[in-house]
Order: structure tokens, then C-alpha cells, then sequence
């Protein structure tokens, strides 16, 4: 029965980890296609949503399964209750690379408004800060799931600097209204990207400490 939840278990987790890497590439892909102006780029993130939907599906049905039939106790309940809140995370992040890629095909039918500089150096801290959020979580490691936490004040910065460069625009030239809209809706996927990974970080912490971190984490420690 032991060797049988063990493999319940590593399966649940090669699951949730192959959702990862597939929402990791989505990030990757609908950036590159808004940087690159590639259609087919974007095309490969909206037709890759439908399999980090039905991962999520798969995973959250193996948990309930987990729960009702194995009735798991200390750190192996925190890993599945865990896992439930991680795909939904995963799922969202997922939704807005294809919000992103939308924005990316819109954006590639008009002239460059501006070159890209920002939002690609924020692409980059928000798909770190999953990748780590996920690293955390296969290593059980607290002060990693903390590091990213911190890093989120950066993106929001960022988002913060993008939004007043861009409201400069619109406010000189009416007619790049539409393209710098596009591009703010881009820069507040990221942030959103950016705080699902602080969500996963902070199941990590809970997962490894049994702890809650969720407000007010620098005044929390330990």
C-alpha cells in the first residue's frame, strides 16, 4: 500500500511538473513573438493552452483521488493540498501568455510603437521567477520560495515605469493610443504572471515549514 501512494505521489508530481515547463514556454514563446513580431510564435502559445488545461484537470482529480482514498497525514497532506493551489496558479499563468500572444498578433498588424526594452528585462524576472518558484518547490527549498517572493517589488516597478512611458505616449500622439494600450495590457500580464509565481512560493513555504506567509512575509521570517 506504502509503494503504491509512493507512486501515486511521484506520478502527481511529474504531472504538476510537466504543466510547469509548459507554462514556462508560454511565457517564453508569447514574449518572443511580441519581441521577434513571429505569428507563428504566438500561434503555438494559444494552440499549447488546451494542454495546461487538461493537465490541470488531470492533476486536480488525481489530488481528490489522493485525499478521499489515501487520507494523507503531515507533510504528504501539505504536498497535496499544496499541488491544488499550485495548478491553479500554473493554469492562470498559462491564460495570460495567451493574453500576451493576442496582444503580440494585434500589435504585429501596425508599426512598431517603440523598441521593446522593458518588457522583455520584466518578461525575463517574471519567467525566472517561476522557473525558481518550481525549482523551490522539487527541492523543498524555503529560502529559495522567499528569495522570489522579494523579487516581485522589482516587476511591479517595472510595470510602474512602463506605465508612465507609455501614458506619454498616448497623451503626445492619439493615434498610438491602441498600440500603447496593447502594450500596457502586456506589461500587467507579466505583473500578474510575476505574483502567481509569489503564490507558488508561498506554498512552498507552507509545504516546507507549515507555515503561512502569505501577508507581510519580511516581518514573518523564519
Amino acid at each position: 500500500m506504502d509503494r503504491h501512494f509512493d507512486e501515486e505521489l511521484k506520478d502527481l508530481k511529474e504531472k504538476l511538473l510537466h504543466m510547469a515547463s509548459l507554462a514556462e514556454q508560454s511565457i517564453v514563446k508569447a514574449v518572443k513573438s511580441l519581441v521577434d513580431r513571429q505569428k507563428d510564435l504566438a500561434e503555438e502559445v494559444l494552440a499549447s493552452d488546451e494542454a495546461i488545461n487538461l493537465l490541470e484537470i488531470e492533476v486536480d482529480e488525481l489530488c481528490l483521488k489522493l485525499l478521499a482514498l489515501r487520507q494523507p497525514i503531515a507533510t504528504d497532506l501539505r504536498f497535496i493540498t499544496s499541488a491544488l493551489k499550485i495548478i491553479t496558479d500554473l493554469e492562470r499563468i498559462g491564460d495570460l501568455s495567451v493574453n500576451i500572444a493576442e496582444r503580440a498578433l494585434d500589435l504585429m498588424e501596425h508599426p512598431l510603437l517603440k523598441p521593446l526594452i522593458d518588457i522583455p528585462r520584466m518578461a525575463q524576472l517574471a519567467q525566472k521567477m517561476v522557473k525558481d518558484s518550481l525549482d523551490a518547490f522539487v527541492n523543498r527549498d524555503a529560502d529559495l520560495a522567499r528569495n522570489v517572493c522579494m523579487r516581485d517589488d522589482e516587476v511591479d516597478q517595472l510595470n510602474h515605469q512602463i506605465f508612465r512611458e507609455l501614458l506619454t505616449y498616448m497623451i503626445q500622439d492619439t493615434k498610438a493610443i491602441t498600440r500603447a494600450v496593447d502594450l500596457l495590457l502586456v506589461a500587467r500580464h507579466l505583473e500578474r504572471i510575476a505574483d502567481h509565481a509569489t503564490n507558488i512560493s508561498e506554498d512552498v513555504v507552507y509545504l516546507v515549514k507549515g507555515k503561512t506567509i502569505k501577508h507581510h512575509i519580511e516581518e514573518k521570517g523564519g
